[in-house]
């Protein structure tokens, strides 16, 4: 199936997937990591990107942002990389690509997502095994929201803040609501509609949002239409 041209609408959340080409490194040492947000703090602002959430994976990378222009994800990803990869290469003696392609987007349905989609990111060192709890993984927006340590790249989404009326509610209901693990179905849903460029939301959401861009947003269901409607049986 071909791939849809990229949908961004602004000041809507999205889903950000980056990878290292051929799965390679893109992270080695903790000074990588240090650079690599700061370089993402100043492109956010720059270009006017929200950053919800995020983690820096080994070899990968996804992000939770809402941009406040159609451009505003393409800058600031485009800006990361004519910083962060002559740097790395520089730094490691190496040539070439680091990323794998262009990144990957897929526009969120914040009523029934964007929770979800924040878990799913945030305990993605978990799932992978590489530390037993979330707030033990320091390359990550959990220990924010977790409220063990204020990270100056986050900008909090408007239901973070609705979780509770003082910091101290949100951030207990927050751990509270990363505690259960992602079920099977709720993983496939997302990465499926991250790697393709889908939007992830409910039917309702999907039809809406094709309608109003006026353009393919959803996948065409397989197979030529009936000229005319077969006869029964």
């Amino acid at each position: 199936m071909a791939r849809l041209p990229r949908f961004v609408l602004p000041d809507q959340p999205h889903h950000i997937i980056q990878q290292g080409n051929d799965n390679q490194l893109i992270f080695r040492e903790d000074e990588d990591y240090q650079r690599f947000l700061v370089w993402l703090k100043e492109s956010a602002r720059e270009f006017k990107v929200a950053i919800h959430a995020y983690v820096l994976m080994p070899n990968h990378l996804h992000l939770l942002a809402s941009p406040s222009t159609e451009e505003g994800l393409a800058q600031m990803m485009q800006r990361l990389g004519r910083y962060y990869v002559p740097w790395y290469n520089a730094k490691y003696v190496r040539t070439g690509s680091l990323f794998q392609g262009r990144f990957k987007t897929s526009l969120i349905d914040s009523k029934h997502y964007f929770m979800l989609c924040s878990r799913y990111i945030e305990l993605n060192p978990v799932r992978n095994g590489q530390v037993a709890d979330a707030l033990d993984y320091p390359w990550s927006s959990y220990p924010h929201h977790a409220g063990v340590k204020p990270d100056p790249v986050v900008t909090d989404h408007a239901l973070y803040w609705a979780l509770g009326n003082t910091p101290f509610q949100r951030e207990a209901a927050y751990i509270e609501l990363s505690r259960p693990a992602l079920t099977a179905e709720q993983m496939t849903t997302i990465s499926s509609a991250l790697l393709k460029g889908w939007p992830l939301g409910s039917e309702a959401f999907k039809t809406d949002l094709q309608q109003k861009a006026k353009r393919q947003v959803i996948p065409a269901k397989r197979g030529r239409p009936f000229k005319a409607k077969p006869a029964a049986a």
